[in-house]
């Protein structure tokens, strides 16, 4: 009597094509849509849920396919989404990037049989930006693709200040308290510039306006703040007059380079260098320069990427900020210093941001219901996504965010 090997099941067979690409076993645990697993018993489970998952993979090999089966919800994870990041990126460390000749074969001959042929459009909350890098039209569409999904998004997300940046988190803040790690924050910003009641601060990339209103109220000081979003400027101006600040502080919709303000005692910029692109980076730093007055002093609160790995990421560019460009601490020193400015601190921030993602991914776990209802599923994964990645990537030192201070000569 004669007997046959079991056939293999398609959680094997997409096992198999995983560890011919990599080069090594696959340290997850595949499951397919059939229900089938393969893989450790003790890894992190991928649960492949289309062969369109496969099919997204292959047509776009890497970070952004991957990133549009999960946001499409054809791929997903079992159990937390960041220690698979860490996971994952520990398990190949080391492998080659470049999948081998027979390994591309062997998938494609997969795809033929799962009938995956032809390239799939991508999710359509992918941005889609038109013209050349950061001229001004492609920067505000970049900008609204971004922070224009809706105050009321914002308000799920982040804490009450509604501070959309790294957080302080002082010995004295509690654990998980992201409204006094954001509070933390703005007064150690305000504290830096040293600010007295009466002087004028510009605030460059002011956001929804929690250093806007927390400076005139707590300062007493005379505050302007620049944005190109118009979700954000309309929020900024009801904050400034529900807190009666009408005649200290003011919103204005207007991209850096066309700022008018100048000898302003003090001049902040947080988290907005990133979005204006390698080349203009000089320029900004020129405005920065204009805008303060000789002897003011400039707070810079920047993030920042390794020198293999400037720019945000084929994820983050395609889904969270198009075009946003992070370069190396240093090569920002020296731009800042090359504009006018004497460099007079630099406090890195990397292990507050891990908490600070955190904590507005709990905020997004929390709220999950309401943000699929206002922003859509496939966009509420897009953050899920974006959120756990980020905790990894400060995690683990291939980001960092510092506060630079600097005076104008």
């Amino acid at each position: 009597m004669t007997t046959t090997a079991e056939q293999p099941t398609t959680a094997d067979q997409l096992n198999g094509l995983l560890a011919a690409v990599l080069g090594a076993e696959p340290q997850v645990r595949v499951r397919a849509w059939d229900g089938s697993l393969a893989g450790p018993a003790d890894a992190p489970v991928v649960v492949i849920r289309s062969p369109m998952a496969l099919r997204r993979m292959l047509w776009r090999p890497g970070e952004l396919g991957l990133a549009r089966a999960y946001v499409a919800g054809e791929l997903d994870v079992e159990g937390d989404l960041g220690a698979a990041f860490s996971h994952a990126r520990a398990a190949f460390a080391g492998l080659s990037a470049r999948p081998r000749p027979g390994a591309v074969r062997a998938a494609w001959r997969a795809a033929r049989e799962w009938r995956l042929a032809g390239a799939p459009p991508p999710p359509p909350e992918e941005a889609r930006l038109r013209g050349r890098r950061h001229t001004r039209r492609r920067d505000r569409a970049a900008i609204s693709h971004h922070y224009d999904l809706g105050n009321d998004f914002y308000e799920l997300l982040l804490d009450e200040t509604m501070a959309y940046s790294c957080g302080y988190w002082s010995p004295e803040v509690p654990d998980g308290d992201g409204a006094a790690a954001s509070r933390a924050k703005l007064d150690l910003v305000c504290r830096k510039l040293e600010l007295r009641p009466g002087d004028h601060l510009v605030d460059i990339g002011c956001g929804w306006g929690s250093l806007v209103v927390h400076a005139a109220r707590e300062y007493g000081v005379r505050v302007t703040g620049y944005t190109i979003s118009r979700e954000q400027a309309s929020y900024v101006q009801e904050r400034i007059e529900r807190a009666g600040l009408g005649e200290r502080a003011t919103v204005r919709l207007r991209d850096y380079r066309e700022i008018d303000d100048t000898a302003a005692d003090a001049v902040a910029s947080i988290e907005m260098g990133e979005h204006v692109g390698r080349r203009n980076y000089p320029e900004y730093a020129a405005v920065l320069h204009r805008t303060v007055r000789p002897g003011g002093r400039l707070l810079l609160q920047q993030m920042s990427r390794g020198p293999h790995a400037a720019g945000g990421g084929a994820f983050i560019e395609a889904y969270i900020a198009p075009d946003m460009h992070m370069r190396p601490l240093p090569d920002t020193l020296r731009m800042i210093a090359a504009a006018g400015f004497e460099l007079r601190h630099v406090e890195a921030l990397r292990e507050h941001y891990v908490r600070t993602v955190r904590f507005w991914a709990g905020r997004l776990e929390e709220h999950w219901a309401e943000v699929v209802a206002l922003a859509g599923e496939r966009t509420a994964r897009v953050w899920r996504l974006y959120l756990a990645g980020g905790a990894a990537a400060f995690e683990e030192g291939r980001m960092g965010v510092d506060q630079v201070l600097a005076v104008r000569h």
